[in-house]
């Protein structure tokens, strides 16, 4: 796998699903206006405190950031973050579902 190539798209992805402009977001990383679209359009890559950065404002871990079988690691934290509330009984129901709609 080439990870550079996949980093601009994960980056592009990850914003993409936040609902956030790569404007915004390169603002609120304290960044030029332009420096999320330049990553995106393969012009530059961040440097390694640029890029523990995007993992902040995306609320991941550098490993979630590189799991390439979770194209969405942010609802995945939310998800385990709420099923970890339900009881035992609760968490065996919610776990039959999502074996349900992955079977079909």
């Amino acid at each position: 796998m080439d990870y550079i190539e996949w980093f601009y798209k994960r980056v592009s992805q990850l914003r993409t699903q936040k609902g956030v402009s790569a404007r915004e977001m390169s603002l609120a990383l304290g960044q030029s206006e332009s420096y999320v679209n330049k990553i995106e359009n393969k012009r530059t890559l961040p440097s390694l405190t640029g890029f523990i950065y995007i993992c902040e404002y995306f609320n991941l871990t550098p490993q979630e950031f590189f799991n390439d079988n979770d194209a969405s690691p942010q609802k995945s934290k939310e998800l385990m973050q709420e099923f970890e509330k339900l009881t035992p009984t609760q968490a065996d129901h919610i776990l039959q579902v999502i074996k349900d709609l992955n079977s079909k």
